[in-house]
This record gives C-alpha cells, sequence and structure tokens, in this order.
C-alpha cells in the first residue's frame, strides 16, 4: 500500500492475496455487519491498517471490452486520433500532475456534440501513456459511455452508489492495465441531488488519490445544471462544442454559468462529424 499508493483491497488483489470473488464476500459481509451499527472485523483490520478509519472503498466489477466507436484504438492515424493525442499533449502541459489526480469534467451546451466519445477517448489516450485513468459516467440522464464498453453493467454504477452510500462498481477494460470505468447506473429520477451530494464529492476525492488522471462525462449543460455541480467537484472542466452546429449563444451561456463554479477551463474543442 506504502509504496504503490493503493488501497487496502487493490493492494492485496496486486500480490495475489485474494481474488475478486473473495474480496466482493468480504465486502459483502462487511456491509452486513456494518448495518448493525459498529464496524465488522474485516472493515475493523483495514481501518487500522490504513490509518484513514474511512470504509473500503473500492468494489470490482467484471473486465469490459473496448468497443469499435473507440477511434483513436481502432484508426490511430484517423486524423481525429492525430487530433486527440494532440489535445492530450496540450492537457498534460496545462495540468498539474505532481500531486493529486486531474479531474476533468467534459461539458458541452446541447446533445448530440460527441461529449461522450471525446471523454471516452480522452481516457484511452491517457491510459495508453500509462498513467493510471478512471473514466466515469456521470450523465443519468442519456448515458451513453456504455455505448463504447462492450459488456458494461448499467445496472450496478454511480447512481446507485451513491444512493446507497457506498461504492459503485470499477471495471477494468481489456487491453488496458491503467484505464477503468465506472457506468453511471442507467437513467436516474434525481440526477441533480445525487451529484450534488456529499457521497459523490467523497468518492472523487478518493478517486483523486488512487489515479493520475479522472475523466467525467456529463449531461447537456444547456437542458441540466448537473455538468456544473460536477464541474465544481472537478475543479478544472473541458468544454465542447460542435462545429455548424451549437450556436454561439449557448457557448457563452454555458461559460458564464460555469464561471459560477470556479472550475478551471483547461480548453476548448470544437468537434467536426
Amino acid at each position: 500500500m506504502g509504496s504503490s499508493g493503493r488501497s487496502f483491497s487493490d493492494a492485496a488483489l496486486q500480490l495475489g492475496l485474494i481474488t475478486p470473488s473473495e474480496l466482493e464476500d468480504a465486502q459483502a459481509w462487511a456491509r452486513r455487519d456494518s448495518s448493525r451499527g459498529e464496524a465488522g472485523l474485516v472493515e475493523s483490520a483495514i481501518r487500522k491498517i490504513s490509518g484513514t478509519g474511512r470504509r473500503m472503498l473500492s468494489r470490482i466489477g467484471h473486465r469490459v471490452r473496448p468497443g469499435e466507436k473507440l477511434i483513436i484504438l481502432h484508426d490511430p492515424y484517423n486524423p481525429r486520433s492525430e487530433k486527440l493525442r494532440a489535445l492530450r499533449t496540450e492537457l498534460l502541459l496545462l495540468a498539474d500532475t505532481t500531486a493529486r489526480a486531474v479531474t476533468i469534467a467534459v461539458l458541452s451546451p446541447l446533445p448530440g456534440e460527441g461529449r461522450s466519445q471525446l471523454a471516452a477517448e480522452l481516457a484511452v489516450s491517457f491510459a495508453q501513456l500509462g498513467r493510471s485513468t478512471l473514466l466515469v459516467d456521470a450523465d443519468m440522464r442519456r448515458p451513453r459511455l456504455h455505448e463504447f464498453f462492450e459488456g458494461a453493467d448499467e445496472h450496478r454504477g454511480l447512481a446507485q452508489a451513491i444512493a446507497a452510500r457506498n461504492s459503485p462498481y470499477i471495471h477494468g477494460v481489456e487491453g488496458f492495465e491503467n484505464l477503468h470505468l465506472i457506468s453511471s447506473g442507467g437513467a436516474a429520477a434525481n440526477p441533480l441531488e445525487l451529484l450534488s451530494d456529499a457521497h459523490f464529492k467523497r468518492l472523487a476525492e478518493e478517486w483523486s488519490g488512487r489515479y493520475n488522471f479522472v475523466v467525467i462525462d456529463t449531461p447537456a449543460v444547456t437542458n441540466y445544471a448537473d455538468g456544473l455541480a460536477v464541474a465544481t467537484i472537478a475543479r478544472k472542466s473541458l468544454v465542447l462544442s460542435r462545429a455548424a452546429h451549437t450556436p454561439y449563444s449557448a457557448v457563452r451561456e454555458l461559460l458564464r454559468r460555469l464561471s459560477t463554479t470556479e472550475a478551471q477551463i483547461l480548453g476548448a474543442v470544437i468537434n467536426h462529424f
């Protein structure tokens, strides 16, 4: 744990001391025991070893497969892939990666501007550099990240974890040791309330301590305030618009509303497709 910065559970998995199914059984046992008002034996041991006094937040999901829509992976010489790598380089130069993770909320004014694809491919590009990267689907209105990764579970995601006050399942990605995915959990009845909850902020802090980059997909800002809630916690944002589609007035209004969050705007991207 000390040398790698991993959590207790991740270190145990990495060393082969336990299997994912054994970890899941231990977590379920600890949750049942904690429901009686006291920390269980497993959780108490973890608290003592970690010295943090916090609950164990890692829940290992099944591995997913990168889908054909990830152009940067399946067509690396495509002009879009070249532009994404250039964007990655600029973000690396702008972001301070010396301490905690760089958490980026991907925002755009309207639906259909390519937020989900940009978030997914940007996360892949960071992982291709060997940087530990977490991709989070915080669009609980019309989630789409599961379309880019085959086998992603849309029924046990971020929405359910926040509502239940526990941790979402973190899915590994085949072919990428350093890339993980958290799905949205499908459409939720109260997304803004969930993303404004203190538990979401706590989860984001945990991710920040474990990864180099956290990329978060969000809903359209013109229609919903969810993205602004995410940007407030992420503290950094990437603004996207689509050529010949996004009105200038919509971008201007997004920037005005984003200024109230005090989130740093790392850059702006114009999507051509």
